[in-house]
This record gives structure tokens, sequence and C-alpha cells, in this order.
């Protein structure tokens, strides 16, 4: 189930970038800025009216909002001088991303902490006329609560006692879809190649206004602290298909992710009892690996029927693994080879997955 925040509305932010230069035609930039919460619905809304301009004394916009785990910011329009930029970046600057140039109705990457500063550079700002308006900011509820008091496992919990099995985990993505609705993917395969559900993207507009974030993890198990996540942004859709729900998709910056290695497809019919675990972004939580469950012998979850019906007859493995929403597109691996088997999209009691081996028919070839 793909998870969604609730909007709170807040107040929507100019932000005048002002100058006097005629060669510079007069434009708007609009930012909205947005705070996270299914689809995980992950955030809330305030709105905020401030200006900065080129022949202002400061060229520095700061947003802040106290608790938040991340700032991010909308651009419904973003037009700058040839050579001119905008950074966004946390307090501490710590984290910076640069924007060079015209954006129209897209999402910034997020910056991690509870403010975001923004930054006009270039010759333009002595010389040039741009403007810049705010009308949204969206904001993170604080990360490190979800790390301890959870029934679930953190990953990390595992990464003595089942090194395979968290070092799998690592392949695992967090999803924020437009800025608010959450999902789970992952690396297929060495190559530039992800995979989640259609039913939480299906569009390249789609993916190139979702984050993709790796090692967003708790730093120890049952910790509160989490380990800063390396964000990239998802790119090209190259398949996708609403029967079997799946979303095979590329990523901007791939050099950035490749350390966190990749997952394998079983190309093969799963066997009912064989032994699974499902490493996940429940609620855009940190990292969590679901191996254990109270309601299959043994206490390991294991397939419950390996041909269920899903979007049509006999498409889905069904389980007893614990999952939630923001777990939609996760991998459902076989403990006995430690391959991807099926693909979750489905909450209830059991859940269910789309037969991997199904998807491997259609996507084969763009592996």
């Amino acid at each position: 189930m793909r998870r969604s925040a609730a909007w709170v509305v807040g107040i929507c932010a100019v932000v005048a970038l002002g100058g006097v230069a005629t060669a510079a035609p007069k434009s708007v930039t609009t930012l909205r800025v947005q705070a996270a919460g299914a689809q995980e619905k992950a955030g809330t809304t305030e709105q905020v009216t401030r200006s900065l301009s080129y022949v202002s004394a400061s060229h520095t916009l700061t947003l802040s909002y106290p608790g938040a785990s991340y700032v991010k910011v909308h651009f419904s329009r973003l037009a700058l001088l040839p050579g001119d930029w905008l950074t966004v970046t946390d307090l501490e600057g710590g984290q910076s991303i640069d924007y060079r140039f015209g954006l129209r109705d897209e999402w910034a990457m997020s910056v991690d902490g509870d403010t975001a500063v923004l930054t006009l550079h270039g010759q333009g700002v002595q010389r040039a006329a741009r403007n810049a308006a705010i009308t949204a900011m969206r904001d993170g509820s604080p990360t490190e609560s979800v790390c301890g008091g959870d029934d679930s496992a953190d990953a990390v919990c595992y990464r003595s006692s089942d090194p395979v099995a968290y070092n799998n985990s690592r392949a695992v993505a967090r999803l924020l879809i437009n800025g608010d609705e959450l999902c789970s993917a992952w690396r297929v395969g060495p190559g530039n190649r992800m995979l989640t559900n259609h039913h939480c993207f299906t569009s390249t507009v789609d993916a190139r206004n979702t984050e993709v974030w790796f090692n967003y993890e708790c730093a120890i198990c049952g910790g509160f602290a989490v380990r800063r996540p390396v964000k990239v942004f998802a790119d090209k859709v190259l398949a996708t298909d609403p029967t079997l729900d799946y979303t095979l998709f590329t990523v901007q910056d791939f050099a950035a992710v490749q350390a966190f290695g990749f997952l394998t497809i079983d190309d093969r019919a799963p066997v009912a009892g064989e032994e699974l675990y499902v490493p996940q972004h429940p609620g855009g939580d940190p990292t969590i690996l679901a191996i254990s469950s109270d309601q299959d012998r043994g206490g390991n979850c294991r397939v419950d029927d390996p041909a269920a019906d899903g979007y049509a007859v006999g498409t889905d493995v069904s389980y007893y693994c614990d999952t939630a929403g923001g777990s939609s597109g996760s991998p459902v691996l076989s403990r006995r080879t430690n391959k991807v088997i099926a693909l979750h999209h489905f909450g209830g009691c059991p859940n269910a997955g789309v037969r991997i081996d199904l998807i491997y028919r259609e996507i084969g070839s763009l592996l």
C-alpha cells in the first residue's frame, strides 16, 4: 500500500527576488514547501510571505520549522540569468543542492533537519532582476522517534546475527513521491535499474519528482538515531504494468548509490512453506526487516499460497510477514536462495506480493 501524509494548510510564501536590469525580463519563481507524515502521507504544509531581492542587502532566505526532520521546496517556476544559480542547503551547509536552470512545477531535493537555506549566486545578483515566490513549505516529522519501541525489527539488528539479510536490505530504498507520498523500491541487478509498484508511480514525470533514499536506517539496534540518507532523484520509467503492479525505472546520479548493492531475481515459481524475509520502509520508517511471524510454524514468515489471486488469477504469493503502508514496492526474498521471489504490493492478512517470475518475463530484456 502506498502511503500519503495528511496535509495541514498553512501559509504560502512569496519570495521576491527583485532587480533592475532591463536585459532580464521580469519572471516569477514559485516555491512550494511541505512537512512529512501513506502511499503513506509524509507531510504538512506551511505558508509564508517573505521577500528576497537581488538588490537587497541579503541574497539568502532561511526557512525554519522547529522539530521537522526534513524541509522540501517546490518550484512552480524558477527563472535565472545565464551563469546564476540558486542553492538549497541545510543550516550547517553540509547538504547542498544547486539549481542552475529554469524549472517549472518541480520539487527540490529535500534537506535533512528543520531548516532550509535558499541562496542566490552569480553576477545577476549585482545586475539583474528575477522574482521568486514560495507557495508552500513541506517539513517532516522527527525521524529518530521511529527506531525504538516498535514491534518490527530494525534492519541493523540483524547486522551480526543475519549479515546476508542485512546486506540485502541495503539495496532497498525509501521513495518520497511528489513530496508527500511514500513507497519502497529496490535495485534489481548491477545496472541502473530499480523496481517499485505501478500504484506508486507510472510515468517519467512522476519519477523525476520522486526522491530515492538509500542508507536510511537506524544507526544501532533499538536506538533513536538514524544514518544520514543518500538521496538521488528517480529518472526514467522503462516499463510499467497495472496487472502485475510493477514499475521499472532508473535513477539520476547512479554512481552515488552503487555502493549499496543490488538484489537478484529468483526466476522460478515460489514453493509453499519456504521461508521469507521482507526488507522495507513501512510508513517511511528507517529500514525494517520482517523475518519473524507469530502466525507461521517455527516463528519464521513463509509462503502461505504460492499462486494466490492478485489483480489476476494466480499472479501473487501470499505470506504473513508484517508490512504496513509505505512497504509497497519492497522485495520479498527467499531465505534459502536470498533472491527475490515477489514484489510486495498488498496489505491484509495474509499479505501478498506479485510473483517475480511473472514480472521477469516482461522486463528481463531490460535488465
